[in-house]
């Protein structure tokens, strides 16, 4: 397997330095007569970009598509492009089978690897056990940011907060994540204490279905590690089984327009280098110029 080139490998840092969300694509294996080789890689953005190198325009076009699908569900996922009449494989978990019409001969098998930025949890509080709850998550991959009071807009983008303030600024706290669009907001209190707090708010239905008292999940915890793995066990499933995702923002970015190739059937991004004819006024999309020519002869 070749090694990853200087070029992309600065690309990836830079791209997880920035925040951005990627989708890492590895060729695992490649058939002749397909330009790829094993361990050709390319980077797909959430915009469809792409790059490097993964194959032809035809395969790019399965690997595009697919990225995006990644990206969206943040799984990673075993792409199998096949060409036409090809047997393929039998089904397996995490892989994906598609057959590609344009590719003359061969197949491939790419790996493709969401890289998203860590999510982002805010533990209120100068407690020790906020302190915990904080170097828990970071351990389990989560950027935890510690602070003693939530100030305005400091829970913007976050997936969770978490409440460890031991009565110091609760109200207030809750009423900031609730503001940002926060979709699990936790207060660690007991369930008559924290019930009380909440209650006292007046929060409607909406609002106090995101509010969590006492957080974490019953396992019986009583030192502050304990209560901080109670806490990071309902986060994480909350995550993992409830589909817990950070707030989307006021604008949330466009999603790349996709079409279909009249020519061969494959799904096609869109984009500024996507062969495409005018029809009668109307755009016509095609996954390479072949099927442009043919479609225009």
């Amino acid at each position: 397997m070749t090694t990853l080139g200087t070029s992309l490998a600065e690309r990836i840092a830079a791209l997880g330095a920035e925040g951005t969300p990627f989708v890492h694509a590895t060729v695992v294996r490649a058939q002749p007569p397909t330009p790829a080789r094993p361990g050709d890689e390319a980077l797909i953005l959430a915009d469809g970009t792409m790059e490097g190198f993964v194959g032809g325009q035809c395969a790019e076009e399965s690997v595009r598509t697919a990225a995006l699908d990644v990206l969206a569900d943040g799984e990673p996922l075993l792409l199998r492009i096949l060409p036409d009449g090809d047997p393929g494989y039998p089904p397996a978990f995490g892989s994906r089978s598609v057959v590609n019409p344009c590719l003359s001969g061969g197949a491939l098998e790419i790996f493709l690897e969401p890289r998203l930025p860590p999510r982002r949890v805010v533990v209120v509080g100068e407690t020790p056990l906020s302190s915990a709850v904080a170097s828990l998550l970071r351990q389990l991959g989560y950027r935890a940011d510690q602070a003693p009071v939530l100030a305005a807009g400091a829970a913007a983008g976050a997936t969770a907060v978490v409440v460890a303030s031991c009565g110091h600024d609760e109200p207030e706290a809750i009423r900031a994540a609730l503001d940002a669009g926060v979709g699990l907001v936790g207060l660690v209190a007991s369930r008559r204490r924290g019930e009380a707090v909440v209650d006292a708010m007046g929060l409607g239905a909406e609002e106090r279905s995101r509010v969590r008292t006492p957080v974490g999940l019953d396992i019986g915890a009583r030192t502050a590690s304990e209560v901080a793995v109670s806490i990071a066990a309902e986060l994480v499933r909350a995550v993992r089984t409830e589909g817990l995702r950070a707030p989307a923002g006021d604008v949330a970015p466009a999603a790349p327009v996709q079409a279909v190739d009249p020519v061969c059937g494959m799904s096609v991004v869109v984009g500024p280098q996507t062969p495409h004819r005018v029809v009668e006024g109307t755009d016509v999309w095609f996954c390479s110029t072949g099927c442009r020519d043919r479609y225009a002869a």
